[in-house]
């Protein structure tokens, strides 16, 4: 697939070096010459510096030739206006980035395909969304839901008192109810590994577990987790991820939003009629005490400083708060959730660009999901009539080392597969793998 991508910042980045390891055509369009040298010290494609506006500077990356043109520039103009050109000139798809969600809400009445715009991404929006997801078990770390929860992915931290605590993934086979839940990944020291039945659980691991609705309860318990369910929720920090945020979860939890600015504050209040809003500075302590941060159930930290919302988690979470939420700015911080005690770090730069790659791969995979601060991602497959594993047991498949197949939903039912087990027609797979070899475990389902 040929594909231009304008903008050479964290999003673009993220999403070449997505891209590239797949074999794709890549062309960067970028007028900071610094980032583009930055990209091509990393990465193996072209790069073009000028305007992606630019008829003539389009033309020499190929655009009539492009299968897909992503602007992801940090200006919304600049987006817009790439994909009209390009798709005028010939590429077949386009996906702009935005910030006004205000095109979200009104696509249908602006007929943006007409005018050449394919897909719209709001990273401030496809955050919220995220921030939604993670709350829906506080005892998890991540919680990802598959086939409407006839099997889903756990994350869990190992403590002290887990039973599976200085345990191999082999002898954890002995505990009750272990048919039902398997291990599929651990985040250990910013390392991610892909479990043998040799591997150790070590406290502190971050654990990620395939279960269907039996194995999810027996995970929590051989963890010694309660589920606690969200009914406070404290949002710190106005911008448009807490706005959003605090849109998708009012209706469900009592939220409460912590912003200093005043005209802020009356802006949300004004739009936010479910959310009490609160004029107040997060980073004083006394005042999130004030504002009873230790009746909170989960604590979401989204200004626009990554450290406010780092340290401020770590407060919610000393005063007792099961869940917590910081976002960061730098990509490079996500992968300090194991170390720091955050429960989960996000970025809306790393979600905007997984977004797109899933959109790239729409009708190939069922379902495709990152998980925060590992380097392995989650699909769905479906085994058609033409797949290589039909009737196959999974010892007798060849699959990547770096992958491991977590759980199948047959006839409505989620399994969790044994060495005797065979696939059929219209099993839904659930894997899990590593970036570099997603192309060769997907060739297997063809």
């Amino acid at each position: 697939m040929k594909v231009i991508i304008a903008g050479a910042g964290e999003v673009g980045f993220h999403l070449a070096k997505l891209l590239t390891i797949e074999g794709h055509d890549i062309t960067v369009i970028d007028k900071d010459s610094d980032k583009l040298s930055q990209i091509t010290h990393q990465l193996d494609l072209q790069v073009i510096d000028g305007s992606s506006t630019s008829i003539s500077i389009l033309g020499k990356a190929n655009v009539q030739k492009a299968d897909l043109v992503i602007g992801v520039t940090n200006s919304e103009d600049v987006n817009l206006t790439t994909c009209i050109i390009s798709k005028h000139l010939g590429a077949k798809k386009t996906v702009a980035r935005i910030s006004n969600v205000e095109f979200l809400t009104n696509r249908e009445k602006l007929d943006l395909a007409n005018i050449g715009i394919d897909e719209l991404i709001s990273p401030a929006s496809l955050a919220a969304k995220e921030i939604k997801r993670l709350c829906k078990e506080s005892a998890l770390t991540d919680f990802i839901d598959f086939d409407k929860g006839k099997l889903s992915l756990v994350g869990v931290r190992v403590e002290y008192d887990s039973k599976l605590a200085g345990k191999t993934v082999g002898e954890t086979r002995d505990e009750a109810a272990y048919e039902n839940y398997k291990a599929v990944a651990i985040l250990r020291n910013n390392e991610t590994l892909i479990p043998t039945s040799d591997t150790r659980f070590l406290v502190n691991d971050h654990a990620y577990f395939i279960a269907n609705p039996s194995g999810f309860e027996a995970v929590l318990e051989v963890f010694r987790k309660d589920r606690v369910d969200i009914k406070n929720l404290m949002i710190l920090g106005g911008s448009s991820v807490g706005y959003h945020t605090a849109l998708a979860l009012s209706k469900k939890y009592r939220v409460k939003i912590i912003e200093p600015n005043k005209d802020r504050c009356q802006w949300l209040a004004e739009n936010l009629p479910d959310t009490l809003v609160i004029n107040a500075d997060g980073r004083n302590v006394d005042a999130l005490d004030e504002e009873n941060l230790s009746e909170m159930d989960a604590f979401v930290a989204v200004t626009g400083n990554s450290e406010t919302n780092i340290i401020t988690s770590l407060v919610a979470k000393n005063h007792g708060v099961e869940k917590t939420i910081a976002l960061v700015e730098n990509i490079d911080y996500i992968h300090l959730s194991q170390s720091v005690g955050v429960d989960t770090l996000i970025n809306k730069k790393l979600i905007a660009a997984n977004f797109i790659f899933r959109y790239i791969r729409k009708g190939e995979v069922l379902a495709l999901t990152s998980l925060h601060g590992a380097d392995v991602e989650v699909l769905e497959f479906e085994v058609t009539g033409n797949s290589k594993i039909i009737g196959k047991r999974i010892p007798e498949i060849k699959f990547p080392k770096s992958s491991i197949v977590g759980g199948i939903v047959r006839n409505e039912k989620g399994r969790i597969p044994d060495e005797d087990f065979r696939f059929e027609e219209k099993d839904h797979v659930v894997i899990l793998s590593k970036m570099e070899c997603i192309h060769k475990v997907e060739s297997f389902f063809k």
